[in-house]
């Protein structure tokens, strides 16, 4: 069966940079291997456009390309519908919750993905959708 992972911003900066985290954890070894294993296995890395247009704030349309161009052929789009965005803002307000954050949980609940990523705000959207830290799934 076919998996589909929703990968959040962090992510994808951890493996475009190759970060280390606070206590020199390998994070973008971590988001390499994560990537590499979606690929081999065929499954699918979607897409949205809240997550593009995330990456838009730190990165050029070029850069963009160049980072996803290694999984084109696993890549699907999804595209946030108005009711989506309307239950994020609201959720936001109550929760305290950058809305974004809230947007990709939706996203990946409405989408049946796996969720990727290591931002603590997503703890507070667990009833939304359950997420994972790359290195738990690799």
């Amino acid at each position: 069966m076919i998996e589909k992972f929703y990968v959040d911003t962090s992510i994808w900066i951890d493996l475009y940079e190759d970060r280390k985290g606070y206590s020199n954890e390998p994070l973008g070894d971590f988001a390499l291997k994560l990537f590499a294993m979606i690929k081999a296995k065929d499954n699918k890395l979607m897409i949205s456009d809240i997550l593009i247009r995330e990456l838009e704030g730190y990165y050029s349309i070029e850069e963009l390309n160049g980072m996803m161009k290694p999984f084109a052929k696993i890549i699907e789009k999804i595209i946030s519908i108005k009711e989506q965005r309307i239950e994020a803002r609201k959720i936001a307000l109550e929760r305290n919750l950058p809305p974004g954050d809230v947007l990709h949980a939706i996203l990946a609940r409405d989408n049946n993905l796996i969720l990727i990523t290591r931002d603590k705000d997503f703890r507070m959207l667990a009833d939304i959708s359950k997420s994972h830290k790359p290195e738990e799934v690799i």
